[in-house]
């Protein structure tokens, strides 16, 4: 079977980043080929570049252009794109090049907390503003509608009223390192059924 080559979009730290790429060093199945930044000074930048997986820079307005985008994805023969704290908006005309095929982590359970501006600490915020009694993640394909792709799978966490901002962050983190990388392999072996 060929490895589906996978291109990781990141804008920050790239803590999930790195625990893809590592999932997948073995794999038979997925090869992370690339990861793409909109941001020069994003560390994930630095822990693609000591896993050896390639990396470019592309800012928003090279996004937005196919010229630009459609050369670097060809290059690296990406089959399928996974955000992993990206925050620009995925333009339309990568939706339709990759239908079903880019998907997205959301730290709290969709519908609630989602759309713009809702992001890292943003959403932790309002889950506990909210007094909600859990947490999770929402792994989703990505759609012109900010956070409103089909739901691929959700994972919950207990909060009580004493947890902090950080606190539930910590918690839905923990979800975020252990579930995700399973979920985009098991997109990947549905792409190859």
């Amino acid at each position: 079977m060929q490895k589906t080559n996978i291109a990781i979009f990141v804008s920050g730290s790239g803590s999930n980043c790195e625990n893809l790429i590592r999932y997948f060093e073995n794999s038979d199945i997925v090869c992370t080929a690339l990861v793409v930044s909109n941001r020069a000074d994003a560390y994930a930048l630095v822990r693609a570049e000591r896993l050896g997986v390639p990396s470019v820079v592309v800012n928003k307005a090279g996004l937005n252009n196919p010229e630009v985008m459609k050369p670097i994805l060809e290059q690296y023969a990406i089959d399928m794109i996974v955000l992993a704290g990206f925050l620009p908006m995925v333009p339309d005309y990568l939706i339709e090049l990759f239908p079903q095929r880019i998907i997205n982590i959301h730290p709290a359970l969709l519908p609630k907390h989602g759309g713009k501006g809702m992001w890292g600490h943003h959403v932790h915020e309002a889950v506990k503003k909210a007094g909600d009694t859990e947490t999770g993640i929402t792994v989703h394909f990505v759609s012109p509608i900010c956070d409103g792709g089909e739901i691929i799978e959700q994972y919950s966490v207990a909060l009580s009223p004493e947890d902090t901002v950080d606190e539930i962050a910590a918690k839905e983190h923990e979800l975020e390192m252990r579930y995700f990388p399973e979920i985009v392999e098991r997109v990947v072996k549905k792409l190859h059924n």
